[in-house]
């Protein structure tokens, strides 16, 4: 499996730059972008509790569940049972039907995406195409999930697991295509820079945490990554929403002092 290396967020962010869609597929690209943007308050309220920006939560239920509210973030499977195809089972907890909200919010931490902490252009190309796997690249064809539709894919897909077909053609829009589409309307930007973070930053958000060791919060996550970025960090903390003794060791090697009165942790 690939990693983020310097040449290859240069690949991805000169096929962002230069990508086009193609003159037949432009009506539906900007219809499908456009019914995205009319969501965008329920895939916020998601984005809320899993720290995962809500044009990444956007374009995966594109890709996934064609834009469905009643399917499953997971895999398109109906919210009336749990999940059948990969990953079957889900949501471990609670019983069906599923909120979509609940289902969504399962999935996204079920693929660790509340622990990404690069949201760049870069490490969301990287972190949308390791979701739906960097076999295209064994082909030498970029992605049809991200750039179908674009001048950046001919053809060539999977057409089952594990079968790929150097003819067939996707006739789904890619994820960075409609993602591009929403950045060149104005509906978001794409952070430049993972931008070191400050003592009164970290002092601000560890105000807002529970210190526990089995307690998860989205606030705990949001400060784990902050210390991550605080320049010279002595360990960085896996950012899993517990905040424990070594986030709180942490805190204190930042601040001087453990947050909330509490220096059990």
């Amino acid at each position: 499996m690939p990693n983020l290396t310097p040449q290859l967020r240069e690949e991805y962010q000169t096929l962002f730059d230069t990508c086009a869609i193609r003159p037949e597929r432009k009506s539906a690209a900007e219809s499908l972008a456009s019914a995205l943007v009319q969501n965008k308050s329920r895939y916020q309220v998601v984005g809320d509790q899993t720290d995962v920006p809500w044009y990444i939560i956007a374009v995966i239920h594109n890709m996934e569940a064609s834009q469905n509210f009643k399917k499953h973030l997971h895999n398109g499977d109906p919210l009336t049972a749990r999940t059948v195809h990969v990953p079957p089972g889900r949501p471990l907890i609670g019983n069906p039907p599923f909120k979509w909200e609940d289902s969504a919010i399962d999935a996204l931490v079920f693929e660790d995406f509340d622990r990404v902490e690069d949201w760049t252009l870069p490490g969301s190309m990287f972190r949308l195409e390791k979701f739906n796997g960097f076999g295209s690249r064994g082909h030498g064809i970029h992605t049809p999930y991200l750039w179908s539709f674009s001048n950046q894919y001919t053809k060539g897909k999977f057409v089952a697991d594990g079968v790929y077909d150097p003819d067939a053609v996707s006739q789904q829009c890619g994820a960075a295509v409609l993602l591009r589409r929403m950045v060149d309307t104005g509906e978001f930007t794409f952070p430049v820079n993972i931008e070191p973070s400050t003592h009164d930053e970290i002092k601000a958000a560890g105000a807002t945490v529970q210190f526990s060791n089995t307690v998860k919060t989205i606030q705990a996550t949001r400060l784990q990554k902050l210390l991550n970025r605080f320049p010279g960090i002595s360990m960085k903390l896996i950012p899993d929403g517990v905040a424990g003794g070594k986030t709180s060791s942490a805190v204190k090697e930042v601040t001087g002092s453990f947050l909330n009165g509490d220096p059990r942790l």
